[in-house]
Parts: C-alpha cells; sequence; structure tokens
C-alpha cells in the first residue's frame, strides 16, 4: 500500500490531475463569485482547507517526482527554478491567508474609527486597527454637465503614534501606514460617507514575489540552457522540412447600419468641414486634439460608426453645432441591451435624446443610475454596466448641445465664446444660402486666437497634424486587409507546393512573405505613431491591446518561416482576423488620457507580455488545427508524417514560448496590482482566469511525460482547446463575469 501511494505521488499522471482540478475549482469559483459574491467564493474554494490540500498535494508531488527522477543531479536548473517558484508562491499564498489581513472601513463625515470589518467565510467581523482615521470630507467630482462620476476622493486625517496628519486617498492615490495598504473603494448613496479597502500583507507579499523572481530566472535557464527540452526541440525542427498544408481561406463579411438623413437640405460643406477638422479642440478629459479625432470620437461613441448617412464625423458635429434642436428628436444614439429598451420605452438599437425624458421632462435613467454607482465596481451585473454606457452617451449628446464645443474650441476661456457663437451663425447662415466664405473668415478668427492665446503651450501644431494623417490613413485598418489578402495568397502557393514544387511557386511564396514584413513595420509605423501622439505606450485600452496583440501574431509566425511560410500564412489570417474585431464599433479605439490606475510603467511591461503570450498562443491554436486536419488524412506518406512532425514541434516551441510569457505577465500584473490597489492578489476575475489559462497551457506541455497521452493528435487537440481559455479571460470575463479589470 505504502509502494502504491509512493508511486503515485511521484507520477507526472498524478502532476496533471492535481493541475486539472486546480483549474477547474478556480474556474467554479468564479461562478460562485458572480451569483454570490466575493466573500462567499473566498469561503467555499479560494481560502477553503480543499484548497489547501491541494496546495499541499502539489508541493509533495513536485518533490516526490524531482526524487524519482533525479532532476537535482541531472542539473535540470530551469525545470527546478520553475517549479520550486511555484512552491514559494503557493507558500505566499498560504502565508497572507493565515497572517494577512483584508477588509473595508465605512466611515461618515466627521466620523473617527480604528477598526475595519473583515469577512470570515459569509460574515463580517471588527479587527482593531494600530491607528485612528477620521474622515474631514468625502469629494465627488463629476463629468462637465453630467450627473456620472468621473473621480472621487476621501480627505483624511491619521491618528497614529501620537501624531496627527492630513492625507487625501483616492482611485489612483494609496495609502501606506503601519503595514496596512488603504485605498478608495466605494461611497454612500448621500455622498456624506466613504468606503476604504484596508489590506495587510507585507510578509505574504514578500515571499511571492520572492516566487516570482525566481520564476523569471527559471524561465531564462529553460531557453538559454543547452540541454532543455526547447532547444532540442529547435534541434530536431533543423532537420525537418515542409512543403505545404491544407487550409481553408478565410473570408469576411460585415454589414453597415447606414442612418437615414432626417434633413437632405441641411448641406455641410466637405472642405469647411475638412479645415474644421484641423482646428484644436480641448476634450473633456483634458487632451488637446483636432476636431476631428473628436468628431469621430464622439460619432463612434454615440452611433457606433465614422459616418453616419452622407455625413463625416466632421460634417456631423458642425451640423448639430448649428442646428442641435433637430438632432435632439432622431433616433441614431446607438445600444443593444433589449432589456433597457422595454424598462424605459425606447426604440430598440437606436434612440433620441428626447426619448430619455418623461412627459414631466424629468430623465427615466435618474433613479436606476444612483442605484449603480452605489454598487462596488465588481458587483455591477452586465445590465448595469449597459445603464451607465448609455447614461454616457446621453451626456455626451448633451454636452454637444449646450456649448461644449464652445468651451472646446476656446479652452475653456469665455473670452473668445463671441468668437464662437459669431462662427456658429455663419455656419447656419451659410447652411441655408451655400456661400461658405464668411464661415471660413469666421473659423480662421478662431485659429488666430487659439495661437496667440495658448500661453500653457498646449497646442502642438505636428502633433495635430500627425494626428489628423493617423485618422485619415487609418493604417491598422489598411493592416488588416492587407494581412487577410497576403495571408490568404500565401495559404494558396502552400497548396500550389503541396501538388507542384517549383521554383518559381517558392520564388511568389517568397514575394508574399516579404510583403508581409513590409506589412508588419507599417503596423509597427502605426503603433509608434499613435504612441507620439498619445505621448504614453499605445496598449491601455481593448483596442489597444488587440492592435499589439496581431502585432505579435505576425511577428510569431515571421520567427517560426525562415526554411517555410506556413506559420506566416497563419499568423498573417489571424491578424488579420484580430484586427478586424478590434475595429468593431464596441471597442472604442479613441486616444484618450489614462485614467488614474493606468498611468504606471508595470500596466506597459504587463500588456506588453500578456499580448505576447496571446499571440502565441494564437499561433499554437492554428498549429493545432492544421495538424488535426492532417491527421484525419487517411492516406499517410512519409511526407505528410514528417510535415506532421514539424508542425508539432512548432506547436511545442510556440507553446513554451508563450507559457513564459504568461507567467512572466502574470508577475509583472501582480506587481502593478500591488503598486495601484495596496494588494499583489485579489482573485479577480481577471486574474483568476490568466491563473486558470497558465495552468491549461502547464498541462498542454506535460502531456508528453505520461507515455499513454504523447502522441501527436492529443497533444494538438489539447493546444485548440486550451485557447478557449484565453478567449474566456480576454473576453469572457469582461461579459460574462464581474471584476475590476474593465477598462474597456
Amino acid at each position: 500500500m505504502g509502494k502504491s501511494l509512493k508511486q503515485t505521488l511521484s507520477s507526472y499522471k498524478t502532476s496533471i490531475y492535481l493541475l486539472l482540478i486546480y483549474a477547474f475549482l478556480l474556474a467554479f469559483a468564479t461562478v460562485i463569485e458572480k451569483y454570490g459574491g466575493t466573500p462567499v467564493a473566498k469561503a467555499f474554494v479560494y481560502y477553503s482547507p480543499i484548497l489547501y490540500i491541494l496546495y499541499g498535494l502539489i508541493i509533495v508531488n513536485f518533490f516526490a517526482v524531482s526524487i524519482k527522477h533525479n532532476l537535482l543531479q541531472l542539473k535540470r536548473w530551469g525545470f527546478l527554478l520553475v517549479h520550486l517558484s511555484f512552491v514559494i508562491i503557493v507558500t505566499g499564498a498560504l502565508v497572507t491567508h493565515v497572517f494577512g489581513e483584508e477588509g473595508t472601513i465605512h466611515l461618515r463625515e466627521g466620523e473617527t474609527t480604528d477598526y475595519m470589518i473583515v469577512q470570515n467565510g459569509i460574515e463580517g467581523e471588527l479587527h482593531l486597527l494600530p491607528f485612528k482615521i477620521t474622515l474631514v470630507k468625502f469629494n465627488l467630482e463629476r463629468y462637465p454637465g453630467s450627473s456620472s462620476p468621473s473621480s472621487y476622493q476621501s480627505k483624511l486625517i491619521i491618528h497614529a503614534d501620537g501624531r496627527e496628519t492630513e492625507q487625501n486617498i483616492s482611485m489612483n492615490h494609496v495609502l501606506d501606514i503601519k503595514g496596512y495598504r488603504l485605498f478608495q473603494a466605494s461611497y454612500d448613496k448621500d455622498l456624506q460617507g466613504s468606503i476604504l479597502s484596508a489590506n495587510k500583507d507585507v510578509a505574504g507579499r514578500n515571499i511571492t514575489y520572492t516566487g516570482y523572481l525566481l520564476l523569471f530566472i527559471g524561465f531564462i535557464c529553460c531557453f538559454t540552457g543547452s540541454n532543455t527540452r526547447f532547444r532540442r526541440l529547435a534541434r530536431q525542427l533543423k532537420h525537418l522540412t515542409i512543403v505545404a498544408f491544407l487550409f481553408a481561406p478565410l473570408t469576411l463579411n460585415a454589414q453597415v447600419y447606414a442612418a437615414e438623413i432626417f434633413l437632405q437640405s441641411n448641406d455641410i460643406n466637405k472642405e469647411h468641414a475638412r479645415l474644421f477638422g484641423l482646428l484644436p479642440i480641448q476634450s473633456g478629459k483634458g487632451r488637446v486634439e483636432p476636431v476631428n479625432t473628436f468628431s469621430s470620437e464622439i460619432l463612434r461613441k454615440l452611433h457606433k460608426s465614422s459616418t453616419i448617412g452622407v455625413y463625416t464625423s466632421d460634417q456631423f458635429l458642425l451640423s448639430v453645432f448649428a442646428e442641435s434642436h433637430k438632432w435632439m428628436y432622431i433616433p441614431f444614439i446607438a445600444y443593444s441591451n433589449k432589456d433597457i429598451a422595454f424598462n424605459y420605452d425606447l426604440n430598440e438599437e437606436y434612440c433620441s435624446f428626447a426619448e430619455m425624458f418623461d412627459s414631466n421632462g424629468n430623465y427615466k435613467l435618474e433613479g436606476d443610475l444612483a442605484e449603480v454607482f452605489a454598487k462596488p465596481p465588481n458587483k455591477r451585473t452586465k445590465y448595469d454596466k449597459d445603464l451607465i454606457k448609455l447614461d454616457e452617451q446621453i451626456n455626451i449628446f448633451y454636452q454637444l448641445i449646450n456649448s461644449f464645443l464652445v468651451d472646446g474650441l476656446s479652452f475653456k476661456n469665455n473670452d473668445a465664446e463671441e468668437l464662437i457663437l459669431h462662427y456658429r451663425s455663419s455656419v447656419i447662415d451659410a447652411v441655408k444660402s451655400g456661400n461658405w466664405q464668411t464661415a471660413n473668415d469666421a473659423l480662421l478668427q478662431i485659429s488666430n486666437w487659439q495661437n496667440e492665446h495658448d500661453t500653457a503651450g498646449n497646442i502642438h501644431p505636428h502633433k495635430l497634424k500627425a494626428e489628423v494623417l493617423y485618422n485619415k490613413v487609418d493604417i491598422f485598418k489598411k493592416c488588416q486587409r492587407l494581412y487577410l489578402a497576403l495571408g490568404a495568397s500565401l495559404l494558396i502557393v502552400c497548396l500550389l507546393i503541396l501538388f507542384r514544387n517549383t521554383k518559381r511557386i517558392n520564388w511568389v511564396a517568397k514575394v508574399l512573405a516579404i510583403h508581409l514584413w513590409v506589412v508588419l513595420f507599417i503596423q509597427l509605423a502605426g503603433i509608434i505613431m499613435r504612441w507620439y501622439i498619445a505621448g504614453y505606450a499605445p496598449w491601455s485600452n481593448s483596442y489597444e491591446t488587440m492592435i499589439l496583440l496581431s502585432f505579435f501574431v505576425v511577428l510569431g509566425g515571421l520567427l517560426f518561416s525562415r526554411k517555410h511560410k506556413l506559420p506566416l500564412a497563419l499568423s498573417a489570417l489571424f491578424a488579420g482576423v484580430i484586427l478586424f474585431v478590434s475595429g468593431l464599433n464596441w471597442m472604442n479605439p479613441q486616444i484618450t488620457p489614462l485614467v488614474p490606475v493606468l498611468k504606471s510603467p508595470w500596466l506597459m511591461i504587463h500588456v506588453a507580455v500578456i499580448m505576447a503570450a496571446y499571440g502565441f498562443f494564437g499561433i499554437s491554436f492554428l498549429f493545432g488545427i492544421t495538424n488535426l486536419i492532417l491527421l484525419r488524412i487517411k492516406t499517410k506518406t512519409k511526407l505528410l508524417a514528417l510535415r506532421i512532425k514539424e508542425l508539432t514541434i512548432m506547436n511545442e516551441m510556440s507553446l513554451l514560448i508563450g507559457l513564459a510569457f504568461m507567467a512572466i505577465g502574470i508577475f509583472v500584473g501582480a506587481i502593478w496590482a500591488n503598486e495601484s490597489w495596496g494588494r499583489y492578489w485579489g482573485w479577480d476575475p481577471k486574474e483568476t482566469w490568466a491563473l486558470i489559462t497558465l495552468i491549461v497551457y502547464v498541462v498542454a506541455t506535460h502531456l508528453r511525460l505520461v507515455k499513454k497521452w504523447d502522441n501527436p493528435f492529443l497533444f494538438n487537440l489539447v493546444s485548440v482547446l486550451a485557447f478557449i481559455c484565453v478567449l474566456m479571460t480576454y473576453f469572457g470575463v469582461n461579459y460574462l463575469l464581474s471584476g475590476m479589470h474593465s477598462y474597456g
């Protein structure tokens, strides 16, 4: 019996079973959290005895496997360091659970407290703090002309060690005091109280960071060591060749809604609209940008399109500027929640501004919005989030028709109001008469005034011109089309090589590969251009991360295309699909100032590394599908067997690279979370599913260690199925679960 237990604990098969059970429990916990709340998920899964027993079994299994296979004597340093780091990380989690404290502090204005509420299972307990806190004032800032909050902060007095100090804590300002980290979480509906989150976990955090450091060093050893798995795969790949593959070309179709023009006679001159689009304007978030960018973002936000009928975005903005009262009754504001349409008696898909008010002039959403905004972000449902988005759209249009454009053009300076009003009247006259000369002159006067009064140096002509060019060229949409066209062409060429391998066909393949290199550099130029315009690394939201992901997908394909063009064809098609998805209206591709929590250098590294991981996982997904198709071909030849073997090797190499990037990305994300929220890990659904993704790909790369499971079909199948976790982490968490990682 003892021998049987020893064999079980030292088995690779046991390792895989334990990891799969762990991944399943974590996934189940995210569902519990959605319907029962975070405290329930922590009590029943994350901090449950079952999970800690599982941690113990995984650690015992690691040491048993290491001893059985003499890993220390074999000097498998990379393997040992990577796996030992996870033992240390789990130990850090245990220390956090046993010795760490996490709770909330609820204060009313003028109130002083020296305790926090800690959730113990589903109930709360009072924990004494080594200091006292007094809430002096709670401040809520709203967007101009809006009832929506833009930020909130608490002014505090800290009583500690016989001294009193004033401190401000807000969504972007974490307060460290006596080993505790405090950050702003929520507030009371009457705006007279504040809810703070408190966290104490110095020991657990340091142990876990040590584990992440060893993980990073271990991966370096795994990829640079002379006798590592990755290096052996690379050597095997040198002795194999591939000639072709069979894959169905991809076609994409999109339907574009053309809004009915409400007044054909309301003709806005295109040339004047172009000149209008060159003016600098200060957006509601403080960034100085061309009117062209502002109008495009506004129309995309309201109508989910950069045009409406025959109007460009600049023409639309001028039309609203001149005759806003007519646009109030046009159903052009796009939304997609049918429950909202039913509850508020709105037209489905598109509603008008006027529909949002009842017969007494009351705003229909006001009562429900107050309840939604009072909820912590991780407690908001999809319906709540859609309601907030619709409210944002209504507020945007409200600002447009209430002199927001006037304020923006004059940079919030009332001295230029007369110039703007004169310009507006000249546009109204021009619409009626068709003569735009007076409007052109008035536009020039505004431009001259802006330059003369730009004492703060907010207007950067070169950046404005670059941004207008960026908008006009639309680099990423062009890259999308080129990737799809070149990728499909390369697939056809590879198919021809399968039947007739000639120098001419190979020459065509090389030419297509060179063109894809050119497109990649064009995309890189677009990323750099966006970086220059924005002033920060452009991977802070969903749109930007998908742009970066597509770049890494093609780059990964190019790395595997030295001897053959299969990886490049696959990656080009995949990148084209990613760019197509990124260009959908709901991705909101506007350039905006970063929200406070995103103003961190750790964010740039975290997102870039995670996107690189997703890129290599995506390539593995395509390799896996291709191999599964080839494995189903009944007539097996030596050439086909070589092709399958080579694709499988490239698949595993891609998985190993993606796995390393994923682990490092999670580590960097933990540092970012600690700097922004006061804790390195909080079991947020996004964090949890990133960990699940990591575990699933660990399983995929370890299947070969079990003799019965070491076959090409199972490995390629798992590499395909594992990509579901990537999709869930990137998309599913945002739309199916709740959490704090909702930045658009």
